[in-house]
């Protein structure tokens, strides 16, 4: 099989979880012998364009002229089988959905965030989740709030290139939904069921994991909507060291706020942003692993990094976190039933507080999370095998890819004429 994977990467300098995981993505297809045919554009590539390139730059989301050529040039060549797309923006754009289709190449796409309709992609504004623009036929609330890049001028383009690719978007062949909550996302924007399958992403696997640490560790961008402000806002509730110790790793425009936690209180610690040595040392420190989201947040990779780890996870009830850890009402059996033989008693958690196969979630709220912390720290011990079950069962690289591999040849019997 031979697969065209199609992305536009992120700015290096904010770390992006979409990058790692299409970097995994590629590593994994072709470890199962497939040919993947990279088609990457990067963001990165922007200061040093030319001044002609940079002048295309505005209409790039819409249409990118280069980059139609550059593929049909690609798919031309090399007839592949499927067009596997991630981000298109900026430098790619939506069209190369009707580029691939024009060569008869079906397309499917992985949706990491809701760009369908929000033009930020995560339906989060002013400290608050937003859905403003959705259903309207133009993000008129998008570009009044300059919600992307701070800028009505370029939130007005991004509104634009939503509407104007609304039918293209609608043309995709198969949809892969990162968890139910975007499947539900994707129905609601009027995409069939028969072209929506809900497919994870994977992480590698660290092996068997190292005994339990102590305390909990918050892995993620230092801004508002990954909810670092309600997670020191719920550890103040709490006497000093009572909880062990909270590392919190990352960085980004609310690192004062840790800073200033970690000066005034000895159990927070800042570890700053690690490398994957890193982030292996504080995951195996740890007992548990906080997703504060106060967003819909799609699918924090942390969570699937803990998991395979052996430790149990602490979030948020937003967005794929409940799918996530199993508290969706969607558990596997096999799962379930390893943590109810691992005969470890656990106190029943208060109200407010769900447990899952491999966590704990709870409202978006300062006091929820408090009263979760002492569940989570009591419970981590008899979540630790099922949390690793269950991304053995779920999120390992040999069971998505398999998953994957199945998409892609129930589209590539349906390839569009050229």
């Amino acid at each position: 099989m031979r697969i065209v994977v199609a992305h536009n990467r992120y700015r290096e300098a904010q770390p992006s979880g979409e990058n790692t995981i299409v970097d995994s993505e590629i590593a994994q297809l072709s470890a199962a012998g497939v040919e993947v045919l990279p088609f990457i554009r990067s963001s990165d590539e922007i200061p040093s364009m030319s001044k002609a390139a940079k002048a295309l730059l505005p209409i790039s989301p819409i249409w990118a002229p280069r980059a139609q050529q550059d593929l049909s040039r690609l798919l031309t060549e090399h007839r592949p089988d499927v067009l596997h797309l991630h981000n298109p923006y900026p430098l790619i754009s939506p069209w190369v959905v009707r580029t691939a289709h024009r060569h008869g190449v079906p397309v499917v796409q992985t949706v990491h965030n809701y760009r369908q309709v929000c033009s930020s992609g995560i339906y989060f504004r002013d400290g608050a989740i937003c859905q403003d623009c959705k259903g309207r036929a133009l993000g008129v609330p998008a570009i009044v709030h300059r919600c992307y890049r701070d800028s009505a001028a370029q939130s007005a383009l991004m509104a634009t290139t939503l509407a104007v690719h609304r039918g293209t978007w609608r043309s995709v062949d198969r949809f892969i939904a990162l968890t139910s909550a975007i499947a539900d996302h994707l129905r609601d924007y009027g995409i069939p069921d028969d072209r929506i399958v809900v497919k994870p992403n994977a992480v590698p696997d660290p092996g068997a994991p190292a005994p339990l640490g102590d305390g909990f560790l918050y892995m993620a961008r230092l801004t508002p909507e990954k909810g670092l402000g309600l997670l020191l806002e719920a550890w103040r509730r709490h006497p000093v060291g009572s909880l062990g110790t909270l590392r919190v790793a990352g960085d980004g425009e609310l690192r004062p706020l840790v800073e200033a936690a970690a000066a005034e209180r000895s159990d927070v610690v800042y570890l700053g942003q690690l490398d994957r040595a890193g982030v292996r040392a504080a995951v195996e420190a740890s007992a548990v692993v906080i997703a504060a989201s106060m967003w819909h947040d799609v699918l924090p990779t942390v969570i699937i990094e803990a998991m395979a780890s052996g430790r149990p996870v602490l979030g948020t009830a937003l967005g794929g976190i409940p799918y996530l850890v199993g508290a969706d009402g969607s558990r596997e059996p096999a799962v379930a039933s390893a943590g109810a033989s691992t005969g470890i008693s656990v106190p029943p958690p208060p109200a407010g507080v769900v447990t899952g196969t491999a966590g704990w979630v709870v409202p978006p709220d300062p006091a929820a999370m408090a009263a979760a912390f002492p569940v989570a720290r009591a419970g981590a011990a008899a979540l630790s095998p099922p949390a690793r079950l269950r991304y053995e069962q779920t999120f390992h690289p040999d069971v998505v890819t398999k998953r994957l591999l199945d998409i892609y040849a129930g589209v590539a019997r349906t390839a569009h004429p050229a």
